[in-house]
C-alpha cells in the first residue's frame, strides 16, 4: 500500500513540476514557480556578484581630494582599455540577469507575467553600467519603465537611468527627469536620499554648485549609510570652499571629524588636512595647530595616512618661514609612499622652492625634475614649473660662475700667510669628512658581518641538532652548544671589536692599567699617526701648496675672472627680475655687482634695473637711486627717461627698440659696412635689454655678408648660447641643427651651369681706373646690342667688391666677350676678368673663397647635407600660465625664400626677430650682392 501511494506522489510532483515549468501558461502556479525560481536561484546569484565587484571596485578607487569630490566612486576607464580591466563579477552577473530573463520570461499578451523580471533587468542595467557599457545600460533601465510602470522598483529604475543619462553627459535632461521624480516620491526614504545625491551630481557638472548644495544636505539628512553621510559632508565642505564660504566649509569638515569611527578614516584625515588649509597664521595659535597634528601624527591607526598629515605640518612650517623644519616634514611625507601622485608632486615642488630660495639652484632643478614627472603635462601648472626649470639652467650657470669666481678673488685676495691658513683649514676638514666616512663604511661592514656570521651559526646549529637527535651524549657536546666561544665567526667578530676598543694589549693580569700595555699601545699609536703623515705627505689633496699653485697670478686672468663674476651677477639680477619676478633676489645681484667694481658699460644698467625693482618692493631707494642716475649721469638716455628731460627727437633715438629698427632699414637697404660697427655700438649700449638677442642676430647676418658662413656659424652659435631661452636663440639653434649644414654641404660644380658671369675687381669705386673700366663695358654693352646684358657692383668682404656682368648663357660666349674686351681698341681692358658660372658664383660669395675655386688644388669636398625631417610647430595655447617673455617688436617688411633655402624649408639667413614675420626684402638693384644669399640671375642695368 505504500508503495503504490508513494508512486502516485511521485507522479503527482512531476505532473506538478512539468506543469510549473511552462513560461507560455499565465496560471498562478506557472507565475508563482517562476518567480520563486528567479529570485532565490539566478538573481541571488547575481545580486551576489554584483555586490562583491562593486567592493572591488570602491577598494580599487583612489580620490582625488585636490578637486571636489564626485557623488559616486567609479573610475571611468577609456574605451580602448575597459576590456582588459573589466571585473569578472560585473560579467557573471550580467550573464545571471540575461539567463533569468532568457529562461524565465513570462511575457503574454505584451505585459510581462513573472514578477521578478523587473529585478532581472535591473541587475543587467546595474552590471552593464558598472562596466561602462552605459547605451545598453540605459536600455535595461527604460525596459523597466515601459514594460512594468507598476513595478515595486520604478523609482530605483528611474535613479539608474538619470545616473546612465549624467555618465552620458546629458545633465540638462537629467535635471529634468530627477525633479519630476522627487515630486513623485511620498517617502522621504533611502530612495529620496540617492535621487537628491544624484540631482546634486548633475547640477555639480553644470557649474550650479548652490543648487548642489541644497540637494545634498538632503541627500545626507536621508541616508541610511555611515560612509555616504560621511562622503557627503565632506564634498560639501568642498563645494563651501569653491563658493569661498570658510566658516560654512569649516563646520562641514568638523561634522565629518565627529562622525568619529562612523566615518571612514580617510574622511576624517582629509578634513583635518582641509581645516589645516583655513588656518589663520597670523592670528591662530600655533601651539594648539601642532599639537593637534603631532597628536594624529601619533595615532597608530593613522599611519595610513601620515604622508598628508606631515605635508600639512611641512606647508605650515613653510608658512612661518621655517624651511630646516618644512624640509624634515615633506621629507617624511616623501618617506611615506604615497599613491597620491599630487601630493607627492607638491611635496617636491615645495622642497624645490625651499631649495630655490636658498640659492641651491642645482638641488632645486632636481626637485622640479621630480614635481614634472609626476605632473599631468597638459596642466597649466606643468607649463609653469617647465617654464621655471628651463630657465633654472641659466640661474645655475650664473649662479656658479659668480661663486667660484667669488671664491678664486677672495683667496686671491689674502695674504700668503692667510692663504696657508685657509687652506689649511680646509684640509682639516677634509680629513675630517673622509675619517667620518671610512668609520661610517667600517661600522656598516661590522654590522654586514655580524648579520652574515649569526646566520651562518644558526644554520650551522640547525643542522648539528638535527644530526643529533636521538644521542645523549650530544647534549654537551660543542657542536650543539649556543656557548659564544664555539663559534669562530662570532670570536673573530668580538677580537676585531677589542682590537678597536683597547689596542693590541697583552694577556697579562691588570691588562687595563698594565704600563706595558700602554706603552705598546702608545707604540702602536705613534707607528699608525707617522703612517698617517707618510701618507698625508703622498696625497697632494693635503698639501696647502697644491691649491696655492693653481690660483690666477697674472693681473690679466684676475681682471678676467672679476668681468666674468661681474657679468653673472649683471645677468643673475635680469633673470631673477624678467622671468621669475624675484624681485629681492634681483636687488641682492644687483648690489653685489654695484660693490664690486664692476666695468663701466654695466654700471648704469644695473643701476637702471635696481631702480626698477626698488620701484616694486622699496619705493624709498627707488628714489635715491632716481636722482643718484639723474646727478651723475645727466646725458645717459637712462637719466633722460627718468628725468623725461631732452627733446623727443633724443629720448626716441635712444630708444633701443628705435635703434633696432632704424639698424634693421640699414640692412634692409644693404649698408653692411657702416651698420657692422654701429651694431657694436649698439650692443655696449644696450647691454641687458630685451632687444639684445635681436641685435645679436642682426649682426650675425651682417657678418655673414661681410665674413662667410664660418663666421656666421660662429656668430649663431654665440646667439644660441648666450640667449637660449629668447626666440632668437631657440631659431639659432635651428640654424646650427638644419640650415648651417646643408650650406656648408654646397661646393663647386655640383650643379649643371645653367648662365655664367664676368667678374672684374673693383675695391676703390672711386678709383679712376675702377670707373672707366665700369664706363668701357658699359659701352660694349650699348655699341655691340647686348639688351641681355646686366652690370652690377657686388659687395665680397670688407674691403673688396666686384663688378660683374651677367647674363651670359654659356662659357664660350662669356670667353668671347672677355677677348673683345680685352683686345678691341675701342676697350682694352686690361684687368684680369674671372669667367664663373652662376652657381659656382653662389658658393663663392657663401664661402668668401675666391682663391680656391682659381686653384683648383686647394678645394676640399665637403660632407653630404642630411636633411632632417620637417617640424611641425604647434601654436602656443592661449590662457597658460606663462612666465613673463620679451615683448614683441613692429614686424619689419617679409623676405621671399632664398634659393639656398634648405629642405626643411627654413631660411637660414633671415635675421629672425621676436613678432618679425620675415627679414630683409630683396633689392631691385643688386649694389651690393649678398653673402650668404647669393645674387639672382638678373642685376640692374648700368648704362
Amino acid at each position: 500500500m505504500k508503495n503504490f501511494t508513494l508512486k502516485y506522489f511521485i507522479a503527482a510532483i512531476c505532473v506538478f513540476f512539468i506543469a510549473a515549468c511552462s513560461t507560455r501558461k499565465d496560471k498562478f502556479i506557472n507565475r508563482n514557480f517562476q518567480a520563486v525560481n528567479t529570485e532565490f536561484n539566478v538573481l541571488y546569484n547575481g545580486n551576489i556578484a554584483l555586490e562583491a565587484g562593486v567592493t572591488d571596485l570602491k577598494l580599487n578607487y583612489q580620490d582625488n581630494f585636490w578637486e571636489i569630490l564626485p557623488i559616486e566612486r567609479l573610475q571611468i576607464i577609456d574605451k580602448d582599455v575597459t576590456s582588459d580591466k573589466s571585473n569578472p563579477n560585473f560579467k557573471r552577473a550580467e550573464e545571471k540577469a540575461t539567463k533569468a530573463i532568457q529562461k524565465r520570461s513570462m511575457l503574454i499578451g505584451g505585459s510581462e507575467k513573472n514578477p521578478q523580471m523587473d529585478e532581472a533587468h535591473l541587475l543587467l542595467g546595474k552590471s552593464r553600467y558598472y562596466e561602462q557599457r552605459f547605451i545598453p545600460a540605459l536600455e535595461a533601465f527604460n525596459y523597466i519603465l515601459y514594460k512594468s510602470p507598476a513595478s515595486d522598483k520604478i523609482y530605483e529604475a528611474k535613479i539608474w537611468r538619470e545616473k546612465t543619462n549624467i555618465r552620458l553627459e546629458n545633465d540638462a535632461l537629467a535635471i529634468k527627469n530627477l525633479r519630476k521624480l522627487l515630486s513623485e516620491i511620498k517617502f522621504k526614504d533611502q530612495i529620496f536620499s540617492d535621487a537628491n545625491a544624484i540631482l546634486a551630481q548633475a547640477f555639480l557638472n553644470v557649474e550650479e554648485k548652490d543648487s548642489a548644495v541644497s540637494r545634498l544636505k538632503l541627500a545626507k539628512e536621508f541616508t541610511k549609510r555611515d560612509e555616504e553621510k560621511a562622503r557627503y559632508s565632506f564634498i560639501l565642505g568642498q563645494i563651501y570652499e569653491a563658493l569661498n564660504q570658510k566658516d560654512s566649509a569649516f563646520m562641514a569638515f568638523q561634522s565629518v571629524i565627529d562622525m568619529k569611527r562612523k566615518s571612514p578614516r580617510l574622511y576624517v584625515i582629509q578634513a583635518h588636512a582641509k581645516q589645516a588649509q583655513q588656518f589663520d597664521f597670523q592670528k591662530g595659535d600655533t601651539l594648539q595647530f601642532l599639537e593637534k597634528f603631532d597628536k594624529l601624527i601619533a595615532d597608530r591607526e593613522n599611519r595610513p595616512f601620515l604622508d598628508v598629515l606631515y605635508h600639512q605640518k611641512g606647508l605650515f612650517y613653510d608658512k612661518f618661514k621655517k624651511p630646516n623644519q618644512a624640509v624634515v616634514n615633506y621629507n617624511k611625507s616623501l618617506k611615506a609612499q604615497s599613491l597620491d601622485k599630487y601630493l607627492l608632486a607638491s611635496d617636491y615642488r615645495n622642497l624645490g622652492e625651499i631649495y630655490f630660495y636658498k640659492a641651491k639652484y642645482q638641488t632645486a632643478g632636481v626637485y622640479y625634475d621630480s614635481t614634472l614627472v609626476l605632473l599631468d603635462n597638459r596642466s597649466r601648472e606643468f607649463k609653469a614649473i617647465k617654464k621655471k626649470r628651463d630657465n633654472l639652467v641659466d640661474v645655475i650657470k650664473y649662479e656658479g660662475i659668480a661663486q667660484r669666481n667669488d671664491s678664486i678673488l677672495n683667496v686671491v685676495g689674502l695674504s700668503e700667510s692667510d692663504r696657508v691658513a685657509f687652506y689649511n683649514d680646509y684640509i682639516e676638514n677634509l680629513k675630517k669628512k673622509e675619517m667620518l666616512a671610512r668609520q661610517k663604511e667600517e661600522r656598516a661592514a661590522d654590522i654586514q658581518g655580524a648579520k652574515t656570521a649569526s646566520s651562518m651559526a644558526t644554520n650551522q646549529l640547525s643542522i648539528k641538532n638535527n644530526a643529533s637527535i636521538g644521542d645523549p651524549g650530544s647534549f654537551n657536546s660543542p657542536g650543539s652548544s649556543k656557548f659564544y666561544f664555539y663559534n669562530q665567526s662570532t670570536v673573530d667578530i668580538g677580537k676585531r671589536e677589542f682590537i678597536k676598543r683597547w689596542g693590541n694589549r697583552q694577556p697579562n693580569g691588570n691588562w687595563r692599567l698594565n704600563s706595558k700595555s700602554s706603552q705598546s699601545n702608545e707604540e702602536d699609536e705613534v707607528a699608525d699617526s707617522s703612517n698617517d703623515k707618510q701618507e698625508d705627505k703622498n696625497n697632494p689633496m693635503y698639501s696647502p701648496e697644491f691649491y696655492i699653485g693653481q690660483l690666477p697670478t697674472s693681473k690679466t686672468e684676475i681682471d678676467s675672472i672679476g668681468k666674468e663674476r661681474n657679468f653673472a651677477y649683471y645677468q643673475l639680477g635680469v633673470i631673477y627680475k624678467e622671468k621669475f619676478k624675484e624681485y629681492q633676489l634681483s636687488a641682492d645681484r644687483f648690489e653685489i655687482l654695484l660693490k664690486s667694481k664692476p666695468e663701466e658699460r654695466l654700471i648704469l644698467p644695473a643701476l637702471y634695473n635696481l631702480f626698477k625693482v626698488y620701484e616694486i618692493i622699496n619705493p624709498a631707494k627707488a628714489v635715491v637711486i632716481k636722482d643718484k642716475i639723474i646727478a651723475q649721469y645727466p646725458e645717459s638716455r637712462y637719466a633722460q627717461i627718468l628725468s623725461k628731460s631732452g627733446s623727443s627727437t633724443d629720448n626716441l633715438s635712444n630708444d633701443p627698440d628705435v635703434a633696432y629698427n632704424n639698424l634693421y632699414k640699414a640692412f634692409e637697404k644693404g649698408e653692411f659696412r657702416s651698420l657692422k660697427g654701429n651694431i657694436d655700438l649698439a650692443t655696449d649700449k644696450f647691454t641687458g635689454e630685451e632687444v639684445m638677442p635681436k641685435l645679436e642676430l642682426l649682426k650675425a647676418n651682417v657678418i655673414a655678408k661681410l665674413s662667410g658662413i664660418e663666421e656666421f656659424k660662429k656668430a649663431v652659435n654665440y646667439v644660441a648660447l648666450t640667449y637660449p631661452n629668447a626666440d632668437e636663440g631657440k631659431q639659432a639653434e635651428e640654424m646650427l641643427g638644419d640650415n648651417i649644414p646643408y650650406l656648408e654641404s654646397l661646393y663647386f660644380d655640383q650643379e649643371e651651369p645653367t648662365s655664367y658671369k664676368i667678374l672684374y675687381h673693383a675695391d676703390n669705386l672711386e678709383d679712376k681706373a675702377t670707373k672707366t673700366l665700369m664706363d668701357k663695358v658699359t659701352k660694349f654693352i650699348k655699341e655691340r646690342n647686348q639688351p641681355q646684358l646686366t652690370t652690377s657692383v657686388d659687395l665680397y668682404t670688407m674691403e673688396k667688391n666686384f663688378f660683374v656682368i651677367h647674363g651670359l648663357k654659356d662659357e664660350e660666349y662669356a670667353k668671347g666677350v672677355v677677348s673683345i674686351l680685352k683686345e678691341f681698341k675701342d676697350y682694352k681692358i686690361s684687368e684680369k676678368a674671372i669667367i664663373i658660372s652662376s652657381e659656382n658664383y653662389k658658393i663663392v660669395q657663401m664661402r668668401k673663397n675666391l682663391n680656391e675655386y682659381l686653384n683648383p688644388e686647394l678645394r676640399i669636398t665637403p660632407p653630404a647635407y642630411t636633411p632632417k625631417p620637417k617640424r611641425v610647430v604647434a601654436e602656443q595655447s592661449k590662457g597658460e600660465i606663462i612666465i613673463p617673455h620679451q615683448k614683441q617688436q613692429a614686424a619689419p617688411t617679409e623676405q621671399p625664400k632664398s634659393v639656398l633655402t634648405p629642405p626643411s624649408g627654413n631660411d637660414p639667413m633671415n635675421p629672425v626677430n621676436s613678432g618679425q614675420k620675415g627679414s630683409p626684402k630683396d633689392k631691385v638693384r643688386e649694389e651690393p650682392r649678398s653673402a650668404i644669399m647669393p645674387p639672382s640671375e638678373g642685376g640692374s642695368k648700368k648704362g
